[in-house]
């Protein structure tokens, strides 16, 4: 009898309250035999009306001059010719809305850029004025004579590194700038 009740209470339809229940359950069947392989739907295609017509035959209007059997034909020819401009009009305004926003992604995109260029400007700026600041030279007032020579030649090539790392910068800088220049 266990059996059967196992069997009952896996027969139970499953009401699916929401879209996670409905995926899941699509993900379980789907992986209860995994070799089978998985359609998946293409996205719909974008509609599209037959052209105008070049040359209209029968042309006529609603007015009294027309036989009672041509008016269906005259709303006809009407309907299919509102739905044609909609479409037109339909069609510019998603072209219109592309164009914006990938004008504003561009957008953005500048923004960034010239943002991070800032940003990368300073953090060099901070770490040049590092390099600098803990390549001072130390003197020591105790020191003999000798030592007060190989400190001055010490001093000398630290200044000479000083002035290469300002050129380094000014050159980095006019670097940042030309960039900046280019990308606007």
């Amino acid at each position: 009898m266990d059996d059967k009740e196992a069997k009952k209470e896996e027969k139970k339809p499953i009401v699916v309250k929401n879209a996670t229940d409905l995926q899941r359950l699509k993900l379980e069947k789907l992986m209860k035999n995994p070799e089978k392989p998985v359609v998946i739907p293409e996205p719909p295609k974008q509609k599209s009306l037959a052209a105008a017509p070049d040359f209209v035959r029968n042309v006529m209007g609603s007015s009294a001059g027309a036989g009672s059997g041509e008016f269906h034909v005259y709303r006809h020819l009407r309907r299919k010719e509102y739905a044609r401009q909609k479409f037109i009009q339909e069609k510019s305004e998603k072209e219109k809305l592309d164009e914006e926003y990938h004008k504003k992604i561009e957008e953005n995109r500048k923004a960034a850029e010239h943002k991070t260029a800032k940003k990368r400007a300073k953090r060099l700026k901070q770490k040049m004025k590092a390099k600098l600041k803990g390549k001072k030279p130390k003197t020591n007032n105790t020191a003999n004579n000798s030592s007060q020579s190989d400190s001055d030649s010490n001093s000398e090539d630290e200044a000479n590194e000083k002035n290469e790392e300002g050129e380094n910068k000014d050159l980095s800088l006019s670097e940042n700038k030309n960039e900046e220049t280019v990308k606007q």
